[in-house]
């Protein structure tokens, strides 16, 4: 193995199709790492940071489509969908979800193999976005999904989690008030202010960050809110 050699994440059920991808992968000097289910395949997308995802759709603890949403707000990496749904719609929804191309069972290992190339080679050097943020004592983990403060996990709901996370991914810069709302809550309502300012201080509640002297969000006043950096 030679230490610029790819890294394929196959995250899938079957242990055969596994097999044979490794295999296959591995005849063409691919560095394979495999998940048997969702939750699996998000941890080791996180720790072992892949050049490329080969992800089912059918899997047995979360559906793919649900850990592609999941990886994808925090990570670029290139996904292959592998999946036994061949209709026009999946494959749609599958690609408007992050996903880079879509590949149905049965297969040809060879175009399989080709659509792979074309993957890596279009990622090129590109960055991948950290796995986790910190704003001192504040930590976000987007692989688990998970909010710590002082070390201890802080619980919040899904929109709360959402603008946080969106917050951490732009750490030290503003995020407007648009582009959190149009993002979080959908384009029809990119003008309601009211929503977002609930949910920030419901935030701020459980952060115990005080709105007038922030350690964590700060308020730029008429265009949108900035976790701190530090």
């Amino acid at each position: 193995m030679t230490s610029n050699q790819p890294t394929i994440l196959v995250i899938d059920d079957e242990p055969q199709i596994r097999k044979f991808l490794r295999i296959s992968l591995s005849a063409q000097q691919y560095r394979v790492l495999e998940a048997g289910n969702g939750t699996e395949g998000l941890a080791q997308a996180a720790l072992a940071k892949p050049d490329l995802v080969v992800l089912d759709l059918g899997l047995p603890d979360l559906d793919g489509k649900a850990v592609l949403a999941e990886l994808r707000e925090w990570s670029t990496v290139p996904v292959l969908v592998l999946s036994v749904r061949a209709s026009e719609g999946e494959k749609v929804l599958a690609l408007d979800g992050g996903a880079n191309d879509y590949v149905t069972k049965p297969f040809s290992i060879q175009e399989f193999l080709a659509r792979v190339r074309v993957l890596l080679r279009q990622a090129g050097n590109g960055e991948q976005a950290p796995a986790q943020v910190s704003s001192g004592p504040l930590s976000l983990d987007f692989a688990y999904r998970r909010v710590s403060l002082d070390g201890v996990e802080v619980s919040l709901t899904r929109k709360e989690y959402a603008v946080l996370a969106q917050l951490a991914r732009h750490l030290g810069r503003v995020v407007t008030q648009q582009q959190l709302l149009k993002d979080i809550w959908g384009p029809t309502h990119a003008e309601d202010s009211h929503y977002l300012r609930v949910v920030v201080g419901h935030l701020r509640q459980k952060l115990a960050d005080d709105p007038a002297a922030p350690r964590f969000i700060v308020t730029e006043a008429g265009v949108g809110y900035r976790l701190r950096e530090c």
